[in-house]
């Protein structure tokens, strides 16, 4: 039998962004979303709520007060209890992902297949990101798997700050799970699911990548970065490689010393696109081109919705 699957996502986003999101999934396959609306967006509740396969929850003061008694201020936390919530629910799914709004799987050849691939006795299966270079809406740099040839690769990649970011990304590399359901006392957090307090082990599924939009563009991570930088990708607790200086520091001291110019060669080294970045990429094979066709989704599964 072939594995049906679905995501979840807890989601602060532009109507526009979230509906392509959705669409482009449900192109994909997914059986069904479980998507989580942070804020009253009714634009986009009226119009996932009306598709067959979407089960949309508007995270107010009634659902926190039944979830959890009130909303937690961080947003990760918010993210971990929703998707264990939708992990709970009655089972319409048989593996199912967590995911955030900038994310895009893309794989090679049918996802549930390669779920029913899987052994009976796999509980987790890791799909690893790929990171969009920011100016480019089809260029992404491929994931380098841990190994003695990373920190040579991402050195010579990215001579001046390359050796503070791991596997040369500015996100996460960890990526995202999809966890079988029907498991008891499972927690679903965001790059991981623990049974109990034991964090589960997982396979790999090198067959799927996840495309992450992390950086789309300059004024876009520069518009982001403070709120990152206190609350998000870049803040304090986010550990750093060995022997390397944390995201936070380096970027909060790159601010402080040699301001917006600091700030955009940095940038320009390690996440926009450039031809020089590419062939720099290409000669290590991991450049990936993938064009990911968002508006041509949202024509298909929400044809009311005016892009």
């Amino acid at each position: 039998m072939t594995m049906r699957w679905g995501l979840s996502a807890t989601i602060l986003a532009p109507t526009d962004a979230i509906l392509r999101f959705a669409a482009y999934h449900l192109t994909l396959g997914a059986h069904r979303l479980y998507l989580y609306l942070d804020d009253d967006n009714r634009t986009a509740h009226d119009a996932l709520k009306a598709h067959p396969k979407v089960r949309v929850t508007i995270c107010d003061t009634d659902h926190w007060s039944r979830l959890t008694g009130k909303r937690p201020a961080r947003h990760q936390v918010r993210q971990s209890l929703n998707a264990t919530h939708a992990y709970n629910r009655r089972t319409e799914v048989d593996w199912l992902i967590h995911m955030d709004v900038d994310e895009f799987l893309v794989p090679d050849g049918a996802i549930a297949d390669q779920l029913t691939a899987l052994a009976a006795d796999t509980t987790i299966a890791r799909t690893r990101p790929m990171e969009l270079l920011g100016g480019s809406t089809d260029a992404f740099k491929a994931f380098i798997p841990q190994g003695p040839d990373r920190h040579r690769i991402v050195a010579s990649l990215y001579p001046e700050h390359g050796r503070h970011l791991r596997g040369g990304f500015v996100s996460h590399v960890a990526g995202k799970v999809f966890v079988r359901t029907g498991q008891p006392d499972l927690t679903i957090q965001i790059h991981d699911a623990l049974q109990g307090d034991a964090r589960l082990p997982s396979v790999e599924l090198p067959q799927i990548a996840l495309a992450h939009c992390h950086a789309p563009s300059w004024d876009a991570w520069r518009g982001a970065l403070d709120y990152r930088l206190h609350k998000g990708a870049y803040r304090p607790a986010m550990k750093p490689p060995p022997n390397a200086t944390p995201i936070h520091t380096l970027l909060s001291r790159l601010a402080d010393e040699q301001g917006e110019a600091g700030l955009r060669a940095f940038y320009d080294e390690v996440i926009g696109d450039s031809p020089n970045m590419r062939a720099r990429l290409q000669a290590h094979d991991l450049l990936r081109i993938h064009d990911l066709s968002l508006d041509n989704h949202i024509r298909i599964h929400f044809p009311d919705h005016v892009i």
